[in-house]
C-alpha cells in the first residue's frame, strides 16, 4: 500500500469499537472520516478528541442501509480530503432472540443494516476506491459457535464473510485487499447492556485468556490490516475472541 494512502472512512464510528478504530486510525496518519446514523454527539466528540490530538477528523452523518446515504458518504468524505484509500464497515447492531420469535421488523432491520449496509459500503468502494486500498469488514465470532437466539445475526455475518471472500479476489488485480475481523466479546456498551453480572462473569470463564476483549483489541488489527504490512493478507476472516471458538 502506498505511503500516500490518508483517508479512511469507518461507519458506526460514534462509540465503542467503532470509535476505537477510528481513533487508532488517526493515530496511524489517517484522516478519518466518522460516520453515524443517530449519535451525532457522540461523533462529533469522537472527531473533536482526534482532532485535539493533532490529526484530521469529520463527523458525517448517513445510514448506511441507504445506498444514496452510502454515496454522499463518499462524496463528503472525498470532498473534505480527496480519494478514499480505506472503509471499515463497522456499522452493525445485533438483537437476540430465539428464531421462532423473531419479528417481520426486527428481521428486516438486521438484514438492512448488517448486510444490505456493509454491501453497499462495499460496492461503493469497489468502484471508489484508490488502487492500492484496504476494505475491512467487521463479522462476529459467534460465527462457528452458533448460540442460540442469534440465527440472524449470525445469518448476516456468515452472508459478509462471503462477500469479503469473493470481492478480495475481485478487486485483488488493482492491489486492494479485502478482510474481515470478527470479535469475540468485547467491553462495549453494547455488550453490557441487558446482561447480569453472573451471565458476564460465565462469558469470561468461556475465554482461555480468562478476560473480555477491549475495543483497542480491535483496533490494533485493523491498524495492521489497513497499513502497509499487511499487503499479502487478503480474503482472510480473523477471528479475535481470546481462544473462545
Amino acid at each position: 500500500m502506498s505511503q500516500q494512502i490518508r483517508t479512511a472512512i469507518v461507519t458506526g464510528a460514534s462509540r465503542g469499537i467503532g470509535a476505537a478504530l477510528a481513533r487508532r486510525l488517526a493515530v496511524d496518519g489517517f484522516q478519518t472520516v466518522i460516520n453515524y446514523a443517530t449519535s451525532a454527539a457522540e461523533a462529533e466528540q469522537v472527531a473533536a478528541a482526534i482532532e485535539a490530538a493533532g490529526g484530521r477528523a469529520r463527523a458525517v452523518r448517513a445510514d448506511v442501509a441507504d445506498p444514496a446515504a452510502v454515496k454522499a458518504l463518499f462524496d463528503q468524505a472525498e470532498a473534505e480530503y480527496g480519494p478514499v484509500d480505506v472503509l471499515v464497515n463497522n456499522a452493525g447492531i445485533a438483537k437476540a432472540a430465539p428464531l421462532a420469535e423473531v419479528t417481520d421488523a426486527d428481521f428486516q432491520r438486521l438484514i438492512a443494516v448488517n448486510l444490505t449496509g456493509t454491501f453497499n459500503g462495499m460496492r461503493e468502494a469497489a468502484r471508489r476506491l484508490r488502487d492500492g486500498g484496504r476494505i475491512i469488514n467487521l463479522s462476529t465470532s459467534i460465527i462457528g459457535a452458533y448460540l442460540p437466539a442469534h440465527g440472524i445475526y449470525v445469518a448476516t455475518k456468515a452472508a459478509v464473510e462471503g462477500m469479503t471472500h469473493v470481492l478480495a479476489k475481485e478487486l485483488g488485480p488493482r492491489g486492494i485487499t479485502v478482510n474481515a475481523v470478527a470479535p469475540g466479546p468485547v467491553a462495549t456498551e453494547l455488550f453490557f447492556a441487558g446482561r447480569s453480572e453472573a451471565l458476564i462473569q460465565r462469558v469470561i470463564g468461556d475465554i482461555p485468556l480468562g478476560r473480555l476483549g477491549q475495543p483497542d483489541d480491535i483496533a490494533r488489527i485493523v491498524s495492521f490490516l489497513a497499513g502497509p504490512e499487511s499487503g499479502w493478507v487478503n480474503g482472510q476472516i480473523i477471528r479475535a475472541n481470546g481462544g473462545r471458538n
